[in-house]
């Protein structure tokens, strides 16, 4: 299975708060069993719809429960890269 660089934050915020997962289902109406995946990197998504609702429950933001996790392969990369230059050209046609 893919990895996915955004992650959840999900169980982070509920310990926090002491609430459950559980909690999380009662109170957003998603299923248990969705969270659980998000949670543990099982889901290969999630729609605007599931996010408004725990942003709604966990009074947050989008930005409050996802994470970009960094990847130090791709940022090894982009430091390699030369210093981007203009393709205008000096004179014209």
């Amino acid at each position: 299975m893919h990895e996915h660089r955004i992650k959840f934050r999900i169980e982070e915020i509920l310990r926090k708060r002491e609430q459950s997962l559980y909690w999380l289902a009662q109170t957003t109406g998603v299923s248990y069993t969705t969270l659980w995946r998000l949670t543990k990197d099982r889901s290969v998504g999630v729609n605007f719809a599931t996010l408004e609702k725990l942003c709604s429950a966990l009074r947050c933001g989008p930005g409050d429960i996802l994470q970009l996790e960094s990847d130090t392969k791709e940022q090894s990369k982009s430091k390699k890269l030369p210093p981007r230059t203009s393709r205008r050209a000096s004179s014209p046609l």
